[in-house]
């Protein structure tokens, strides 16, 4: 059974940083795309990002243009791991943010929400103006 943990949200002010972490369970990791989500009060679930696995290539990235050049996506295969590092926070950032993993293994690189079909229980990110 796939498990998927988030840790790593807060209360921040703008203009400040976080990483979010995601720790993965009970899927061979290395061979699916992983992705972050986010939900505001109110609003539809939103991509943040994805990668893809690390090959010979090196990984590949993908991000929504309200985060592109503040926004870093990384993995660790070895440890089942995949962060979210994300810097200069505005407090339209604050949101509920989810790990997700691709519904089929070695999948194109995809931020479509219906790409991925397991997520996490969620971490909360609150900007401060």
């Amino acid at each position: 059974q796939v498990q998927l943990e988030e840790s790593g949200g807060g209360l921040v002010q703008a203009g400040g940083s976080l990483r979010l972490s995601c720790a993965a369970s009970g899927l061979p990791f290395s061979s699916y795309v992983m992705g972050w989500f986010r939900q505001a009060p109110g609003k539809e679930r939103e991509p943040v990002a994805a990668i893809t696995s690390i090959s010979w290539r090196g990984s590949s990235r993908i991000y929504a243009d309200s985060v592109k050049g503040r926004f870093t996506i990384s993995r660790d295969n070895t440890n089942n791991m995949v962060y979210l590092q994300m810097n200069s926070l505005k407090p339209e950032d604050t949101a509920v943010y989810y790990c997700a993993k691709a519904r089929t293994r070695h999948s194109p690189l995809s931020l479509g929400g219906s790409d991925f079909d397991s997520w996490g229980q969620g971490t909360q990110v609150t900007v401060s103006s």
